[in-house]
């Protein structure tokens, strides 16, 4: 049997995204590799430093791995959830480790549950255990109380580790567990860690599965509407573990994950941005869900209701300001360096006051909209009639333009606004009138002499964000415009049945400057749908779901030629999508049994 260091155990060679699932709380997520390790987990919060950060080449791990070197990985999540089973098959003995973080999840709290179980033969694993604050900078303190359990500090954060933790021993810092389960029976490890003082008594493990079980099977709706059942729960149970109790949503759980290698595009994503956070709500509306709806609705309307017109494009789950960019010394994910903090504070985004209007004429129209709710609206009106005409960075967050995208999202707003319930008054010519306006403005500046419209004034080129203003809205699906612009994005953003936000250069093929952006793929589809070409739009739809990895987590973008995953993991907009992609195609009659049919 071949042994593995310690280090190798805690501190593995990182693996392509694609092999990473998540586990989420609402609270925090960690990463989990394929062997078994924690590589990257921020604590308490979202936004905190890691604990765990062999992601990104830093100290500190938490790692349970067969003790043979000898075996292949696999693992898949419990149905409606993200309880993730480790599987590890060797020679002798087929090794399951149940992973997850207690859900829901305590905003103080981080309470991390590894139940390991010997499905076939005697489960014989490796646990190291090393909590590093601050990103890996400070050592952790160990103690040892009489019933067995660990405990200390790391930096500001006390930890507690309890459950089969008996015959652990402290080596060069860290702890050691050779621990051997026999055949068909299970060990629980349970992790704590808070910036408070930790309950005098240790949790029960069998308690803390029985009610992270239960919120999952309850959290979770039944999806039989959906073309994808299975993976529409999935796409949701992803999006409900990204969703803080107060509403917050994290665009993904995730930093300085690299779009494309040395580019210095690696950004920190750990925040809530209004854009993604309002895609989410609309998915929520689309199947009639109200929990991830009304939590969005109560985290935009407040604040829409605190900065008005000059509402920031992202947010801390708290509501506060997203840090400023700034450099961390590791060594980072090979091709990028570490980076938190986003400079996203210095951008305005207009398109984000459209897409708040249009989440809260949907729950309007579900009649989920508060009295704060409908102050938002006007709020939100007044600031796009404030702002329309300034240049904004835009959906994808590059130089200020007049971006077509934005004025059009802005427009589908209103229009939303207008039909919704509240609307429905005085007010609803106004808006109408207002859209109308603005849906003018662009075809002045950016109807390209083609009939579709362009990117912006300056830029002639074709933009896959204009397929949103179609599906939103703000034209008919059947307007020569928007079908034009359909046309012009199949033409010349798509390729291998992927589809590319927009050229970066002309003379290189699409992906040689990015990755395909999945987000758009699902927004194809949706396209598709709206005129008609429903085959097209299943095509579409089951292309881009394939750009996954085995456990069916999403990155922002999906290098075609190499078929791995690139950017932050997972993405939540992407997630967002083909929920609401999938639910509209099972509504519009795409059912399983035509897919069944096609594989056959």
């Amino acid at each position: 049997m071949t042994r593995r260091s310690t280090g190798d155990l805690l501190r593995p060679a990182p693996h392509v995204l694609r092999q990473y699932a998540l586990i989420a709380d609402g609270e925090r997520g960690a990463l989990v590799g394929p062997r078994g390790d924690i590589a990257f987990l921020c604590a308490p919060s979202w936004h905190d430093d890691a604990v765990f950060s062999s992601l990104l080449g830093g100290q500190g791990g938490y790692g349970i791995s067969p003790a043979d070197d000898r075996f292949v990985w696999g693992g898949y999540y419990e149905p409606s959830s993200l309880v993730w089973r480790s599987r590890w098959v060797s020679h002798h003995a087929v090794t399951e480790c149940r992973e997850a973080l207690a859900f829901p999840g305590d905003p103080e709290r981080v309470v991390l549950l590894r139940r390991i179980d010997a499905t076939r033969g005697v489960a014989h694993v490796q646990v190291g255990l090393d909590v590093r604050a601050e990103f890996g900078a400070r050592t952790m303190t160990v103690a040892r109380s009489e019933d067995g359990h660990w405990h200390g500090h790391s930096g500001d954060l006390a930890y507690r580790w309890t459950g089969a933790t008996r015959h652990a021993q402290l080596h060069d810092g860290r702890l050691v567990l050779d621990l051997v389960v026999p055949a068909g029976e299970s060990r629980d490890l349970v992790l704590e860690i808070s910036r408070t003082a930790l309950p005098r008594e240790p949790p029960e493990p069998g308690r803390l599965w029985d009610r992270t079980e239960r919120a999952w099977r309850h959290g979770v709706p039944e999806m039989s509407t959906s073309v994808t059942p299975g993976e529409s729960q999935h796409s949701y149970a992803v999006l409900r573990g990204l969703t803080t109790s107060g509403g917050a949503m994290v665009a993904a759980a995730t930093t300085s994950l690299p779009e494309r290698a040395d580019q210095g595009r690696n950004y920190d994503y750990r925040y809530a941005w209004i854009r993604d956070q309002c895609y989410a709500g609309q998915a929520a509306a689309a199947i009639g869900e109200h929990t991830l709806l009304d939590g969005a609705v109560r985290f935009v309307s407040e604040r829409v209701l605190a900065d008005g017109p000059d509402l920031r494009p992202a947010y801390t789950i708290s509501g506060g300001r997203v840090p400023d960019q700034h450099d961390v010394t590791l060594p980072g994910y090979p091709g990028a360096a570490v980076r938190t903090g986003n400079w996203v504070n210095n951008q305005f985004q207009l398109d984000a006051l459209g897409e708040a209007l249009l989440l809260l004429a949907a729950a309007d129209d579900l009649g989920r909209l508060d009295d704060d709710g409908r102050r938002a609206v006007a709020t939100l009106v007044d600031a796009i009639a404030k702002r329309h005409d300034e240049p904004d960075a835009g959906i994808w967050e590059i130089d200020n333009r007049r971006w077509a995208h934005s004025r059009l999202m802005c427009a589908a707003g209103l229009r939303a606004a207008a039909a919704a319930p509240s609307g429905r008054s005085e007010n609803a010519e106004q808006w109408r009138r207002q859209a109308d306006e603005l849906v003018a403005s662009v075809d002045r500046d950016c109807l390209h002499p083609t009939g579709r419209w362009q990117r912006s004034p300056d830029d002639s080129a074709v933009d896959a964000a204009l397929l949103l203003p179609g599906i939103r809205g703000a034209v008919v699906a059947e307007d020569p415009r928007n079908r034009a612009s359909v046309s012009a994005v199949l033409e010349e953003l798509t390729d291998d049945g992927y589809v590319y936000r927009f050229r970066h250069d002309p003379e290189r093929p699409l992906h040689e400057s990015e990755g395909a952006f999945v987000l758009c793929g699902f927004l194809m589809s949706m396209a598709q749908l709206n005129l008609g070409r429903r085959e097209e739009a299943v095509r579409w739809f089951e292309r881009n779901r394939a750009a996954m990895g085995p456990p069916g987590l999403f990155a922002e973008e999906y290098d075609v030629v190499q078929r791995q995953l690139r950017g932050n993991l997972p993405q939540a907009f992407v997630h967002a999508l083909l929920l609401e992609s999938a639910h509209r195609l099972g509504r519009a009659g795409v059912g399983s049994t035509g897919f069944q049919a096609r594989a056959r």
